[in-house]
């Protein structure tokens, strides 16, 4: 396994031979990897359900934050595949979107506000 910092291309190559190792290639088409996303998303939706504002922080609850984590790391793996088969560049697709939001929401407009850019 490549080394513990969070590397993108590693993450990638690492799930391509993962999957290529269990002739998993088979069952991961974009489609039926978005579902397992989706569900993966429900997953962690469901931990935080009937949590209130101030327990959805976990501040003291170290059980759930760890299944937090669990389900982070299984949508990350979700996205980073999907990303690899479709042939995305996702630091770049990151990246151009981060850019994106900086302009739709400049500091001046957007600041201490949860308004939609469009509302500005």
């Amino acid at each position: 396994m490549p080394n513990k910092t969070l590397n993108l291309n590693d993450i990638e190559t690492f799930l391509r031979n993962f999957a290529a190792a269990r002739d998993w290639q088979q069952f991961h088409s974009p489609k039926n990897l978005v579902m397992a996303l989706s569900g993966e998303a429900g997953e962690l939706s469901e931990l935080f359900q009937w949590l209130s504002e101030d327990q959805s922080w976990l501040k003291d609850d170290t059980e759930t934050k760890k299944k937090v984590a669990n389900e982070l790391a299984d949508i990350l793996q979700y996205i980073v595949r999907i990303s690899d088969l479709l042939s995305i560049d996702l630091n770049d697709a990151l990246w151009k979107k981060l850019r994106r939001n900086e302009e739709k929401y400049p500091v001046e407009l957007s600041k201490g506000t949860a308004k939609k850019y469009t509302e500005f």
